[in-house]
């Protein structure tokens, strides 16, 4: 079975790009739990802020199906990142201002997200024309977003790397990113130091969330061309697992995104070959999500025996923040 799940995610070129093209949105969606968690907070609304980016796109490119293409794909990619960055955003100033708990928050978020979605593509923006999978109208066709060259891959995969990448520099080489460092750590020292606790937390909050929506946006101006059901394909909990797996580090998370992205495209082997159900990629990601809460009991088990066996000399120092976080805003 794992040789199977190999294949079909690594096996040849045309799979890795299955896999590429899945693991573009998980790479973006990561981003909106690990910006946050700089910061302390644990947020898993990336499926809601998903969804709501994909809807502000969508909007977008209906109202402006007759302006130059490359203008309208920006304005696209602009209204998905504030929609997502808004949608998480809320979710921090909740916490902050309120003292709302952001990981029930963001949970919540998503099925409001996904009711606003149906909402909408029931309603106000649906196409006539779909009867028994209701649709928003199609953007226009010269609006969408092409394959990179020679490839079956989208844009998107760029711009996952690239937010990675951009993230990493923020957080470890820039001060804004050791000052959400030092709040993440220690909610109380940051305060005690000056630091703006509430600004930098709804600061990473609305960063994540935008990447989100962005992730959102090229689902709809590469993949589905519309708003519609398949739009809550569960990348955004994928992500939340993801930024877990990379101990919410955004460097890490490219590898990460593009390993269970290739569980995600074998799903459809494991159907033909071995008749198991499709689910089954979802009981993989559970086991994965289980080893990580496991493996904190295990730092911990293991600084015992070695403060046991060497008094005196240093362990190793589990990071509570990227299961648990410890900032408090009471």
């Amino acid at each position: 079975m794992y040789g199977s799940i190999y294949k079909a995610a690594f096996g040849r070129w045309a799979s890795f790009q299955n896999t590429l093209l899945r693991a573009a949105p998980i790479m973006l969606c990561s981003l909106c739990t690990i910006l946050p968690a700089q910061t302390g907070l644990i947020v898993i609304g990336n499926e809601g802020a998903l969804v709501i980016g994909a809807l502000c796109a969508t909007g977008v490119g209906i109202a402006v199906h007759g302006m130059a293409p490359l203008l309208s794909q920006l304005l696209m990619a602009m209204a998905g990142c504030v929609g997502g960055g808004l949608w998480i955003g809320i979710v921090g100033l909740m916490r902050t201002k309120r003292g709302v708990n952001e990981t029930i928050a963001g949970l919540l978020f998503n099925y409001v997200a996904i009711a606003l979605l149906n909402f909408f593509v029931e309603g106000p923006i649906r196409d006539p024309a779909s009867l028994n999978n209701p649709a928003s109208f199609p953007l226009a066709e010269s609006h969408l977003l092409g394959n990179l060259p020679s490839m079956r891959v989208h844009p998107g995969i760029l711009a996952g790397i690239v937010g990675c990448l951009v993230s990493g520099w923020l957080i470890y080489r820039t001060p804004f990113g050791f000052s959400a460092r030092v709040t993440g750590g220690n909610y109380r020292a940051a305060q005690i130091v000056g630091l703006s606790v509430h600004r930098l937390m709804i600061t990473f909050s609305i960063l994540g969330g935008a990447a989100a929506g962005l992730a959102g946006t090229f689902e709809v101006a590469a993949v589905h061309g519309r708003a519609n059901d398949d739009l809550v394909a569960g990348y955004g909990y994928a992500g939340v697992l993801v930024a877990f797996v990379a101990r919410q580090n955004p460097l890490a998370a490219i590898f990460v995104s593009v390993l269970l992205g290739g569980i995600l495209a074998s799903g459809g082997i494991l159907q033909r070959a071995h008749d198991l159900p499709d689910a089954t990629i979802l009981i993989f990601q559970g086991i994965i999500f289980l080893c990580v809460l496991w493996s904190e009991r295990f730092y911990g088990k293991l600084n015992s025996l070695l403060k046991h066996l060497f008094p005196g000399k240093s362990s190793l120092k589990p990071n509570p923040s990227a299961i648990t976080g410890n900032a408090s805003c009471g």
